[in-house]
């Protein structure tokens, strides 16, 4: 009886550091303040996300070359940027990944994309928040906070993303 109680409790432990363990490549936690990073204008001006404070921020780390990421790109512009882009409290950030201007405004341009991209050639805002792996996105609260982390794209997983965006700006 001894023995099958510290299989359970052993088996149980294994279970739930895999599901609640940190992935490994991600440096940000939900709940923490998301990393700070200035982004350029296509017009040289330049955007911190702290000025975005107040309202909710989803960013997209994408790549041109990234299969997933093209399936995603799209049902992000029709069922998120449409949807919420004039409101005053919500703003979409697209970061080509070692991308830069002319390769985000032609792959916009090619694929027919009214989202607003953005190029991250060093991977400098990127390493704030992950080492590898895309599509990435990350969802900040009107506070400053992560309050979603999201890999990779699966239709079912997203569609929580954006109930998510829908409860934080009720």
């Amino acid at each position: 009886m001894k023995l099958k109680q510290i299989l359970l409790l052993f088996t149980l432990t294994v279970f739930s550091t895999f599901i609640f363990a940190q992935d490994p490549y991600t440096f940000v936690k939900k709940g923490d303040i998301a990393p700070n990073f200035k982004i350029e204008i296509q017009d040289g001006t330049i955007k911190q996300l702290s000025e975005l404070i107040g309202k909710v921020v989803w960013i997209n780390f994408f790549a041109t070359w990234c299969p997933p990421c093209r399936k995603e790109l799209p049902v992000l512009e029709k069922e998120v940027y449409e949807k919420f882009k004039n409101r005053n409290d919500f703003e979409v950030l697209v970061i080509g990944r070692e991308h830069d201007w002319q390769t985000v405004t032609k792959f916009k341009r090619d694929n027919n994309f009214v989202l607003p991209f953005y190029p991250d050639p060093k991977r400098e805002i990127f390493s704030k928040f992950a080492k590898q792996n895309i599509p990435r996105n990350f969802i900040i609260d009107k506070e400053g906070k992560i309050a979603v982390i999201s890999t990779g794209y699966v239709k079912s997983e997203f569609d929580k993303i954006v109930a998510k965006v829908n409860e934080l700006l009720k």
